[in-house]
Parts: C-alpha cells; sequence; structure tokens
C-alpha cells in the first residue's frame, strides 16, 4: 500500500474490534507497528487511549502534522568539536508504553521521514526508543476530504493496517459506558444514519466525537449545535419533545408501571428504552424496568435495553448484583437464556 486511497482494499473493523485487537497485541507483546486508518472523529485515538489506561500503559500521544522535523529529532549542541543532538523531552526514556504517531499522514514529508525512523529503526539519531515501547499510528483516508500526504511505501509496509469503521453498536456500548445521556442514545438508535455523517460544508457535524462533545453540551444545557451542527441538532430538539411525552419511568423503576403501556410509535419506543435503561440507580430498579419491558415488548426491545443497561451496571461494578436479581425473575430467565451473549466477564 502507497499511499491512503489503497486502504480500501484492507477489511474494516469496528471500534471495539480494533481494541480488542489491540489489547491481544500487548498483552502478546509483539512489537509490531499499527496504522489504523478512518474518518474523522470515529475514535481512532479514543480506541488506542483506553488500550494504555486498561493495561495501565504510559502513553505518548504525538500529533505529527502539529511538528517541525526539529521538534522529533531534536536540536544539535557542540560536543568536542562535533554536534550532538539533544532528542525532545516527550520522546520516552525508559520503561514501557505506548508511543502514538496520530495525524501521521497530515504531516509534511520532512516530518513524516523523521517519524519514519522511529517506526523503521526505532531510532532517531542518537536516540533510541526503549525495547518495551509499542509504536502504533493513526491517519484519516483521502476519501474523507482530509489533506493527506501519501504514505511512503517502505514506511506503509512496516505497519500493520486497520481501517476503522462507524458502529452504532460499539458507540452505543462505549458511549453507555461513559455514560452519555440516554436522549442522544436513543436519539442515535432511532436515526443510526447520523452516527457519522460528514458535512463538507459545515464545520461541525455528526460523528462517534462530536456526540460525546454534545453530550457534555447538553448536560451544561448549551447550544447541541456547535458540536454535531444545525440540522442533527435540530432533529435532536424534535426527539426531544417525543421524550417528554413518555409514561411515567419513574414509576417503572420503582415498581409501580404496572398500569403502563409501551409506546407504539417507534421513536417513543426508542426513548422509553433508552430512559429505562439509562436513569436506573439502583439494581433493583434496573431490574424493574427489564422485567416491565420484557412483560410488554418484543425481544428486540429487550435486547436493546440489555445491551445498555448491562454496560451501565458494569461501570457501576454492579453487573454480578444484577444478573444474580434478574434471574430470579420468571419474565427474564428465558430472555437471558436466549441472549447469553450479552454478559460477559469485565
Amino acid at each position: 500500500m502507497q499511499s491512503a486511497r489503497a486502504t480500501g482494499r484492507i477489511r474494516g473493523v469496528t471500534p471495539d474490534v480494533l481494541e480488542q485487537t489491540l489489547l491481544r497485541v500487548v498483552d502478546a507483546s509483539l512489537r509490531l507497528s499499527v496504522m489504523i486508518w478512518g474518518p474523522p472523529g470515529v475514535g481512532k485515538s479514543s480506541v488506542v487511549r483506553e488500550v494504555a489506561e486498561q493495561r495501565k500503559l504510559p502513553f505518548v500521544d504525538l500529533r505529527i502534522s502539529q511538528l517541525a522535523p526539529t521538534d522529533l529529532r531534536g536540536l544539535p549542541v557542540p560536543d568536542g568539536g562535533v554536534a550532538r543532538w539533544l532528542p525532545p523531552e516527550f520522546l520516552p526514556r525508559s520503561g514501557k508504553g505506548v508511543l502514538f504517531l496520530d495525524e501521521i499522514n497530515l504531516a509534511p514529508p520532512a516530518v513524516q521521514a523523521i517519524a519514519q525512523q522511529l517506526v523503521l529503526d526505532r531510532r532517531v539519531g542518537s536516540y533510541l526508543l526503549p525495547e518495551e515501547w509499542f509504536v502504533w499510528a493513526a491517519g484519516n483516508r483521502r476519501e474523507d476530504r482530509a489533506a493527506v500526504y501519501d504514505m511512503p511505501a517502505p514506511l506503509a509496509n512496516r505497519f500493520l493496517h486497520f481501517n476503522v469503521e462507524p458502529n452504532l453498536e460499539a458507540f452505543l456500548r462505549y458511549a453507555a459506558r461513559r455514560e452519555l445521556p440516554e436522549l442522544l442514545l436513543g436519539f442515535l438508535a432511532f436515526r443510526p444514519t447520523l452516527l457519522h455523517k460528514l458535512d463538507p460544508g459545515s464545520p461541525a457535524w455528526p460523528s462517534p466525537r462530536s456526540w460525546e462533545m454534545a453530550g457534555r453540551l447538553l448536560r451544561a444545557d448549551l447550544p447541541l449545535a456547535a458540536a454535531i451542527g444545525g440540522p442533527a441538532a435540530d432533529e435532536v430538539a424534535a426527539y426531544s419533545r417525543v421524550v417528554h411525552s413518555l409514561p411515567d419511568v419513574v414509576s417503572i423503576l420503582n415498581g409501580a408501571g404496572s398500569g403502563l403501556s409501551f409506546p407504539q410509535e417507534p421513536s417513543q419506543r426508542y426513548a422509553m428504552t433508552f430512559a429505562l435503561a439509562g436513569r436506573p440507580e439502583t439494581v433493583a430498579q434496573a431490574v424493574n424496568a427489564f422485567v416491565w419491558l420484557c412483560e410488554r415488548s418484543d425481544a428486540e426491545w429487550g435486547r436493546l435495553f440489555a445491551g445498555q443497561v448491562l454496560e451501565r451496571m458494569r461501570n457501576k461494578k454492579l453487573e454480578a448484583k444484577f444478573i444474580q436479581a434478574a434471574v430470579k425473575q420468571p419474565a427474564l430467565v428465558r430472555f437471558l437464556g436466549e441472549y447469553r451473549e450479552l454478559v460477559r466477564p469485565d
């Protein structure tokens, strides 16, 4: 592969598959350089950072496109009649970690040439990268309207290549762990094409990264258009009016929703399912919501609910208690038996 244009021949992976792959690379101590391709905002950098955090590895994030050649190579200083290069302080000197070269193909050729030495030889001038550090990189593709430079063939051939694609289910699981507002998650489940929709005519447009920013704006009661653009923000506003017309969610969580029915309108069904999954604070509330939903809806809604609530229970360290309580409910035993893949160990 000689340039970003060749990434079309790489089989796409979802962000969570990439995460699991990188975790296995770390666990197997494979010192193979990794190149992650994908559109802006798909979560490339977030996945790498999460892998480093999960394995408690130091993480050095270098935005290569913002560096000059001397920033990587260092500065020459006189030493006994010869010039000695002093490497920059941000390059690691010891231990084990992840050196991440982000936006590598946005960098001009002179900077890429220096980065190439780190990838090919694990050194720049007199600087030598410690043996136990991983070298991973990421970049956008030419078809994503990014102003990228072609990657030299010798550099590209030293990488393992992964092409990350937006994936709603993977994002919903990630967003549940991050406890993004259920309003946005329900909206995206209802309008999945808006998970990632590049708008060349606007600086703000929907992507996994901008939806995460939108969640922070929503909590601060600030306009979402600054993150996801006007058209998507208008749709969220219309959807929020649907949410406000839902049956009494609090009563259902508290086990007093026997007289309430599951909505018939699709947007209300998504809103109801994510509200029930996102609002429980206790195991009892989560089980009450699960039973209520399974008794009144089809399996697809129960599966959508279960995927979300299990991630949130995991995040609260309550998954085991939730499962123990759920299997005591006759309405849930059959469901949990049919969807065992939803339950996984931490």
